[in-house]
């Protein structure tokens, strides 16, 4: 009997010995990294949301590459094409039609790095070679009422002073009307004339009796 209890003795000492089983380590949790790593995913996926609706966005048009003087012909290597986002109020060329434009004339001076405008561009420039643009203030009374259209056929004619008379038959200056331009005591209307006419008009009208006759619209 004594021999069974010593051993049993033996056998709990040995047990409360031993080494004992480890426990399961708990995982430790870190909410701050959580959401940080939440919020960088959710970054990135705006980021690229708003790079591909960016990209997909933007639209190709013509731009300036080296510079070109109004009334000069635009030649291939003075444009380019760039892909840009554009406000829909912007008047631009669409980069397809870049080379339609070569050959043509600068209407108004191209700055490099600026995107073309259809309005820049045309066929000719005004006033052309050979030509000159006057402007001619006429007084009510020697203007008719009809109004007046660019492109109008008119012949400037010079007016007697006030209280004078015609003694000769009055010189006529053919023109054709650019502009009108309606003021409180004269309309301007600027004409396209000859350029060999066009220093003898500008004199006549600077003395204010130049008066203006419409000639027939039919063709």
């Amino acid at each position: 009997m004594k021999t069974i209890e010593t051993s049993a003795s033996r056998g709990d000492q040995q047990a409360m010995n031993a080494p004992g089983v480890p426990e399961t380590t708990k995982l430790q949790r870190r909410p701050l990294s959580v959401v940080v790593a939440v919020v960088l995913v959710c970054l990135g996926g705006v980021l690229g949301l708003w790079l591909w609706s960016s990209s997909s966005a933007a639209t190709e048009v013509v731009a300036v590459r080296a510079p070109v003087e109004r009334g000069r012909l635009i030649a291939a290597t003075d444009l380019t094409t760039v892909r840009v986002t554009l406000d829909p109020s912007m008047r631009t060329i669409p980069g397809v039609q870049l080379e339609s434009l070569v050959g043509k004339r600068a209407v108004a001076d191209l700055a490099v790095g600026t995107l073309v405008a259809p309005e820049q561009v045309g066929e000719s420039v005004v006033p052309g070679r050979g030509f000159a643009v006057v402007a001619v203030p006429i007084a009510p009374g020697l203007i008719p009422a009809e109004p007046l259209k660019a492109g109008d056929s008119v012949r400037l004619v010079q007016a007697p002073a006030q209280g004078g008379s015609v003694t000769a038959p009055p010189t006529e200056i053919p023109a054709t009307v650019l502009n009108v331009t309606p003021g409180d005591t004269h309309t301007v209307v600027d004409v396209i004339v000859a350029d060999g006419r066009a220093g003898e008009l500008a004199a006549r009208a600077a003395t204010g009796d130049v008066a203006l006759v419409l000639e027939s619209r039919e063709r």
